[in-house]
């Protein structure tokens, strides 16, 4: 599936957000360039390197994560024979995909406004940490912090988390993806280009989702709860199998809940005064949780999750990395790429929709 071959997208981002979207549209079919800088031996990414990978090679494997299917080039932006270079593509192109910090863009004449006048039909994108007008840079973590989301995400006696991927940038990757879109359509009908921006900031204020509509109609101020739910129950509770394998539960409907307690042995559960109603439930999940843990303990891991397949429960084992990449559904979505020393880099798919 190509849907945007002969797309000429110029990527001038680096780190994670802008590179991703970058990758969606050399998913499907476009021509990415990408633009790194020369001064700087190209997008830092390509130095983050865990401990175990050869501090030779020319990139890491984060840098791989979400740079398939582009070509590169290395410039350096203050020289005018290097703009130069670059302003000729531009001409041409269709998309730009930036992350400048504020005023970069406008030093090397590589703003939308500046852009526009050369490309009336380009499609300038760009990412920012709080929003074009604030100067403080911005990272994944910080952002996580600063919009309540490491508040949240723990357990309840432990210290606030930060979730395990960047999923600020990720989400802002999703979110210019989209502005790119509209603008495309618009173009169709237009003729026109324009600008999309996205800040990090509001990446994370508009993914609060349930979370922000809780305080923001019940004034209920979320608190740390593991992987628990702060409005369903059982939704989150972790059990161990008799074989010790970890289980999550996430029942979401009274004829779910019903179901877990009949399959697991225990229906006179579903009855109980304490747990009749999913209220009643998230007022005693204390202790529902030991109910249900000690019923889960006579089953094997397989066992249960068959049953609970059978009767449409959902009940999922947490695997490691390794259990994931086993299952043929993860690998059909890794893709390949040969690098220039002969090396073949890994990475998992960004665009995963099927369009018939």
């Amino acid at each position: 599936m190509q849907p945007f071959k002969g797309l000429r997208v110029i990527e001038l981002a680096s780190v994670l957000a802008g590179p991703a979207v970058g990758m969606f549209f050399a998913e499907l079919g476009a021509d990415v360039l990408k633009v790194e800088n020369l001064t700087t031996g190209g997008d830092t990414t390509r130095h983050w390197k865990m401990p175990s990978e050869d501090p030779t090679d020319p990139a890491s494997a984060y840098f791989h994560s979400v740079n398939w299917g582009k070509r590169h080039i290395f410039l350096d932006l203050t020289q005018p024979t290097d703009r130069q270079q670059l302003m000729a593509w531009l001409k041409d192109a269709d998309v730009v995909i930036s992350n400048f910090k504020k005023g970069g863009s406008q030093r090397l004449g590589l703003d939308g406004a500046s852009l526009a006048q050369m490309n009336p039909r380009l499609i300038y994108a760009s990412i920012n940490a709080y929003g074009e007008d604030d100067l403080r840079p911005g990272f994944d973590v910080a952002i996580q912090a600063e919009t309540g989301w490491m508040h949240m995400n723990g357990e309840a006696d432990g210290p606030p988390v930060k979730m395990p991927v960047a999923l600020m940038d990720l989400l802002a990757a999703h979110q210019l993806k989209e502005g790119i879109l509209v603008a495309l359509l618009r173009r169709e009908r237009t003729g026109l280009g324009g600008e999309v921006t996205v800040s990090l900031f509001d990446t994370g204020v508009a993914s609060l989702a349930n979370q922000a509509a809780n305080w923001l109609n019940l004034a209920h101020l979320p608190q740390r709860m593991g992987s628990r739910h702060p409005n369903i129950a059982p939704y989150g509770e972790i059990f161990y199998t008799k074989d010790e394998k970890p289980l999550i539960v996430s029942t979401g409907t009274e004829q779910q809940f019903r179901a877990l307690c009949h399959l697991l042995g225990v229906p006179t559960l579903a009855d109980d005064e304490r747990f009749v109603t999913n209220a009643l439930r998230l007022e005693h999940r204390d202790a529902l949780a030991e109910s249900l843990e000690e019923a889960f303990k006579n089953f094997d891991s397989e066992a249960v999750l068959e049953q609970c397949q059978a009767a449409q429960v959902p009940v999922a084992p947490i695997r490691n990395l390794a259990e994931v990449f086993e299952l043929p559904a993860a690998r059909d979505l890794v893709l390949e790429e040969k690098t220039a020393d002969g090396k073949v880099s890994k990475r998992v798919r960004t665009a995963v929709f099927k369009l018939k």
